[in-house]
C-alpha cells in the first residue's frame, strides 16, 4: 500500500538513487482513534498534535486501523491458520504417521539451503518425537554433482536401499519425471515445496500427495511460506493426528515451540516477505534460537560469536546463515543437516567451527568472483540502460558460490543478474532478481533455451547446453527490457516518515526496533533527518578501512549540543562527498550500538540542500 508522496534526486554511492516516502502525509493518517493511542504507548508521545514515531512508520505502511496496529504490535501463535487448509497435507501427515509407527523406510529428501536443511530438520525431529524407533533417513543432494532439487537417481538409489516413503521438503513441485520413476518402483512420493508451481496448463508431478500453499486447488490463505514454513505446517497436523484430538498433547506442543527457531532460519535466510505468518513465526521463533534444546543449533550459534542475550533477524541473515549455506556451497549439506539433527556434544561443535572455516573460504572466493564478473559487466557494456539483464558465464566459476555472487551485482547494478560456470559440457546458473520483475516468468518466455529451471521472482537457477547461452542472453535481456523502465535501473531508496533530531532518543529508538523482526516486506524503519550538519570529520575505519562514519548535529546547534554517530558500510568512498559547512539532509536507519548502547544510525543516503 503505497503511495509516492515526493520524490527527490540525489547522487552518491556513484548512482542516481531516488527518495520515496512508503506512505502518507507525515502526520496525516486517517481513523486515529483507539489504534494511534495503542502506538503511542509503544512509541510515546511526540509532542501536541503530532504522532509518536511508532504510530508514522506504521501508517507509512498502511496499518492504520485498531486490530491492524495491534496485530502487528503483538503478532500472536494463535493468529497461525490451520495446516488442514492447505491441500494434500492431511492426506500427506496420515501416511507419514502410518509409516513412522509401523517402521517402514522413510527418506526426508531435503535442499541444500538454510530453508532446505531446516525444513528437514523440522520433519526429522517431529517424526522422531512421534514413533522414536521409526525408520527415517535424510538425504541432500550434493550441490555441484547434482544440483537443485528432486533427481531420477536419487530416487533409484534411495528405493534400491529400502525406502518406500520419500517426502521432499523445500523441493520437488515441478519433478514431474523424478515422481514417475518412483511411482514406477512403487515408492510414495509425497512433495512439499513453496517454490513456483508449474505454470496453468502443465502437470504438478504425479505423486501419492503435493503440499504446497499456492496451488490452484488449495484454500490456503497465506501463499508465501518458506519451505521450512510447509514443513512446519505438515509437522503440527502430524501432532495433532499423534494426539489423537484436534488439540496437541503437551510434549508436542513443547515440541512445535522449539521447531519455531528452525522454521525462522528459514524464513529469514530464504528472503520470504517477512509479513502475516512469517512474522508471526519468526517473531516466535528467534526467541528459541539462543537457547534451543538442539545441540547443534546451541554450537552454531556460539560459533557465530553470539554471546548476546538474543538472537535477532540480523544475526541470522549475516551470521548463521552463511555458516549454513557455505556448507552447501562448498562441502555437502548431509553435515548441515547432521548438525540439527543427530551430532551431539563434541561432534556438534566440530561441525560448527567446520561451517566457520567454511563460510570464510566462502567469502575469499566470494570476493574473488565478485571483481571479475563486475568487471565483465563494464568492459561489455552491459550496465547500459538498453541492457537491463546482465548474463555471464566463466568456466572457473564455482558454482556453489556464484548464487550470492548474483545478490552483489544485483546491488551494483539494478537489474537482474545470471551467472553460469561449466560443468560437464554445460553451463549451471543461479539467478537474482530486483523487486517488480518476475524472474520465474522471465525465465519461463526463454524456456525454450534451457533444460530445466526452478524457483520464485526473485532467485531461480537453470541449465543449459553451452551452445545456447548467445540466443538465451539475447532473449533474457530482451525480456528483461521489456519489463523493466529505465528509471528503475537507478538506486532507489524508501524511507517511512520525516523526524526530528530530538526524536531520535533511546526510548524511541528502542520502540522502533519492537516493529522487528525486519527483513523483506518488513524493512528496518529508515527515517529522514533534515537540516543537519557534519560535526567534526569524517573516519574510515574496518580493517581494510572500508568503512565510514561521522557525526552530525541539527543545523545552527550551539557548539556542544548532542550529535549522532552515523556510519556506513562499504561506505569509505562517501567521505569526500559529505559536504563539509553546509547543511544536508540524511537517510538513516536509527539503531541501538551493540558496543556503547547509545542511539546511531545507518546511513541509506544524503542530500545537499
Amino acid at each position: 500500500m503505497e503511495a509516492i508522496v515526493e520524490e527527490r534526486e540525489i547522487l552518491t554511492r556513484g548512482v542516481l538513487s531516488l527518495w520515496r516516502r512508503r506512505g502518507f502525509v507525515d502526520g496525516v493518517v486517517e481513523g486515529e482513534g483507539a489504534a494511534g493511542q495503542a502506538a503511542d504507548r509503544v512509541g510515546g508521545a511526540t509532542g501536541a498534535g503530532r504522532m509518536s514515531l511508532v504510530r508514522r512508520v506504521l501508517a507509512s505502511r498502511g496499518f492504520r486501523e485498531e486490530g491492524e496496529v495491534s496485530g502487528f504490535l503483538r503478532p500472536s501463535l494463535a493468529q497461525l491458520h490451520d495446516p488442514s487448509l492447505m491441500s494434500g497435507l492431511d492426506r500427506a501427515a496420515e501416511r507419514l504417521l502410518a509409516a513412522a509407527r509401523s517402521g517402514e523406510k522413510i527418506t526426508i529428501y531435503g535442499d541444500y539451503d538454510v530453508d532446505g536443511v531446516a525444513a528437514t530438520a523440522i520433519l526429522y525431529h517431529t517424526l522422531r518425537a512421534i514413533a522414536p524407533q521409526c525408520n527415517i533417513q535424510t538425504y541432500v543432494p550434493h550441490r555441484i554433482d547434482e544440483g537443485y532439487g528432486l533427481n531420477s537417481d536419487a530416487i533409484r538409489e534411495l528405493a534400491a536401499g529400502g525406502s518406500t516413503l520419500i517426502v521432499t521438503v523445500d523441493c520437488g513441485v515441478t519433478a514431474v519425471e523424478p515422481a514417475r520413476v518412483a511411482k514406477s518402483l512403487g515408492v510414495d512420493l509425497i512433495i512439499t515445496d513453496h517454490h513456483t508451481p508449474p505454470l496453468a496448463g502443465q502437470p504438478l508431478p504425479d505423486a501419492y500427495c503435493v503440499v504446497h500453499p499456492r496451488l490452484e486447488a488449495t484454500a490456503y490463505p497465506f501463499g508465501d511460506l518458506c519451505g521450512a514454513g510447509v514443513a512446519y505446517k505438515l509437522a503440527w497436523r502430524l501432532c495433532t493426528l499423534a494426539s489423537g484430538g484436534p488439540k496437541v498433547a503437551t510434549v508436542f506442543r513443547e515440541l512445535l515451540l522449539e521447531l519455531l527457531g528452525l522454521c525462522s532460519l528459514g524464513v529469514i535466510a530464504d528472503v520470504v516477505p517477512l509479513v502475516g505468518e512469517n512474522r508471526i513465526i519468526t517473531s516466535h521463533g528467534l526467541r528459541c534460537v539462543k537457547f534451543s534444546k538442539i545441540p547443534g543449533l546451541r554450537a552454531l550459534v556460539e560459533a557465530s560469536g553470539l554471546g548476546g542475550e538474543s538472537v535477532n533477524s540480523e544475526d541470522v541473515g549475516f551470521k548463521i546463515a552463511p555458516r549454513l549455506n557455505a556448507c552447501g556451497r562448498l562441502g555437502h549439506a548431509k553435515e548441515a543437516v547432521e548438525l540439527f539433527t543427530s551430532a551431539r556434544g563434541e561432534r556438534a561443535s566440530e561441525i560448527a567451527r567446520q561451517l566457520t572455516r567454511m563460510n570464510e573460504e566462502r567469502r575469499r572466493v566470494e570476493r574473488v568472483i565478485v571483481h571479475q564478473a563486475i568487471a565483465m559487466v563494464l568492459e561489455r557494456g552491459m550496465d547500459a540502460t538498453d541492457h537491463r539483464g546482465i548474463v555471464l558465464a566463466h568456466a572457473e566459476w564455482h558454482a556453489g558460490v556464484i548464487g550470492i555472487v548474483c545478490t552483489r551485482l544485483v546491488e551494483r547494478f539494478h537489474r537482474p543478474v545470471v551467472l553460469l560456470s561449466a560443468q560437464n559440457g554445460q553451463l549451471h546458473g543461479s539467478a537474482r532478481s530486483v523487486d517488480g520483475f518476475n524472474l520465474h516468468g522471465g525465465l519461463s518466455e526463454c524456456a525454450e533455451h534451457l533444460l530445466t529451471f526452478g524457483g520464485h521472482e526473485m532467485a531461480a537457477g537453470m541449465k543449459l547446453e553451452a551452445h545456447r547461452l548467445a540466443a538465451f542472453t539475447a532473449d533474457f535481456v530482451a525480456c528483461c527490457n521489456r519489463g523493466i523502465r529505465i528509471e528503475h535501473l537507478h538506486g532507489r531508496a524508501c524511507y517511512d516518515c520525516e523526524a526530528d533530531f530530538t526524536e531520535l532518543s533511546r526510548e524511541h529508538v528502542t520502540s522502533l526496533a519492537g516493529l522487528g523482526p525486519f527483513g523483506r516486506g518488513n524493512p528496518q524503519p529508515c527515517l529522514r533527518i533534515n537540516n543537519v550538519r557534519l560535526v567534526g570529520r569524517t573516519t574510515c575505519f574496518g580493517s581494510d578501512g572500508a568503512h565510514l562514519k561521522f557525526l552530525i548535529s541539527p543545523s545552527g546547534a550551539p557548539v556542544g549540543s548532542r550529535a549522532l554517530s552515523v556510519f556506513a558500510w562499504r561506505g569509505a568512498g562517501l567521505a569526500e562527498g559529505v559536504p563539509r559547512g553546509r547543511d544536508f539532509d540524511v537517510l538513516i536507519k536509527p539503531k541501538i550500538s551493540d558496543y556503547s548502547g547509545a542511539v546511531e544510525g545507518e546511513l541509506v543516503d544524503f542530500a545537499i540542500r
